[in-house]
């Protein structure tokens, strides 16, 4: 269910920047089409994810899916249909796509190519029957906080430092209150750039990687700053710590911590079979070490990456006396909570008011927002 309409977003004070958010598509009466039991040809969701799994859970809609189409799992089952690849779907077939998070816009432009009856978005069917298909968790989240905290977004945007991040502000928010990859589509998927943008000071950084993973970042910053004094990556993960330290193998003065980094050290849950996405929390499938980045390090540091999958609010207040002391750059997730755009500024704030705030985005969908913080110093 819905809980704000788009209606309600559009008569807040936030209403004039986003514009009509209405869905202008003409793809309605093909979504209509899909949805009526009265259509009698196949039809298709593109991607297994929880917003294909929430439309097969959806009552009367489930019997009119015939398949899934997933190129990576050409002749299985997923939620009990058959997954093809594109090429393996009738022609015939009506599609909708349901990828989100990564790669809408690429998802959009596979199934054009492939030249199906009709290429639709999962946005498209929310706009033709609000009533009967879920909105995702972030468009509902989403509409809710602006509704709820339309004051601190509107602070927000106002404090944002170049035109390109309120222009990157903009998109994203209409994404995340309609799911619809029009606009995102001037975006692309751009992981290697990811926490590394020119405004960035990073000449002879010491650099602390919270968030390590299998050494992806470090190795991308080791290559692009050379002159670096020092890594500090923390990592809980014991096998995700041994892919970094092989990874990084040919690298100098990189220091491995095999814990996570929280508001006060101890132990934690932890889930370690998420790949990329495995994060700290009060519940998990095992229990780890924490501590805080005030107490780890002793010495100064210059910039601190920060993607803790959500837990970054409780990482920054652990790292209070750095951010105050040392004044280093900060290169902080903010796209795993709605509130997180607008709480970890206003944090950063209740430390020190003396930072310029710049947003960048690095992929086609909902994920991989990152807020920077550069010292007034370095950035004017």
């Amino acid at each position: 269910m819905i809980t704000h309409s788009i209606s309600m977003i559009e008569s807040t004070a936030f209403g004039p920047l986003l514009g009509n958010l209405a869905s202008a598509s003409d793809m309605l009466n093909e979504a209509e089409l899909f949805l009526s039991p009265a259509y009698r040809g196949p039809r298709f969701l593109l991607g297994r994810n929880e917003h294909s799994a929430a439309l097969l859970h959806t009552a009367g809609i489930d019997s009119l899916i015939d398949g899934i189409v997933d190129d990576h799992a050409d002749g299985t089952t997923w939620q009990g249909k058959p997954v093809l690849a594109g090429e393996n779907v009738p022609t015939d077939a009506m599609i909708v796509n349901c990828s989100m998070s990564i790669a809408p816009v690429s998802a959009s432009r596979r199934l054009r190519a492939l030249r199906f009856k009709s290429s639709l978005n999962y946005a498209d069917l929310m706009a033709a029957r609000p009533d009967l298909i879920p909105a995702p968790a972030f468009v509902t989240e989403m509409r809710a906080n602006l509704v709820e905290h339309t004051s601190r977004w509107n602070a927000l945007y106002a404090q944002l430092k170049d035109e390109e991040s309120k222009t990157i502000f903009t998109d994203v928010l209409r994404f995340r209150l309609t799911a619809d990859p029009l606009y995102m589509a001037s975006y692309s998927i751009r992981f290697s750039d990811q926490y590394f943008e020119d405004f960035l000071p990073l000449q002879n950084a010491i650099f602390v990687d919270a968030g390590g993973f299998n050494g992806d970042t470090t190795e991308e910053f080791c290559k692009r700053y050379p002159d670096y004094r020092e890594v500090i990556l923390f990592e809980p993960s014991a096998t995700n710590m041994a892919d970094a330290k092989l990874r990084l193998a040919e690298h100098r003065d990189i220091r491995f911590i095999e814990q996570g980094i929280s508001d006060a050290p101890g132990t934690l849950w932890f889930n370690s079979d998420a790949g990329s996405a495995s994060a700290v929390s009060t519940e998990g499938a095992c229990r780890i070490d924490v501590t805080t980045l005030d107490i780890a390090l002793s010495d100064a540091v210059t910039f601190i990456k920060m993607d803790l999958e959500g837990w970054e609010m409780k990482a920054l207040a652990g790292a209070e006396q750095h951010i105050r002391n040392d004044y280093p750059t900060l290169a902080i997730s903010v796209y795993h909570s709605t509130s997180d755009f607008w709480r970890i500024p206003e944090y950063i704030a209740s430390i020190r008011q003396d930072y310029d705030i710049y947003l960048r985005h690095y992929t086609e969908g909902w994920s991989e927002t990152v807020m920077f913080f550069i010292p007034k110093t370095t950035a004017d």
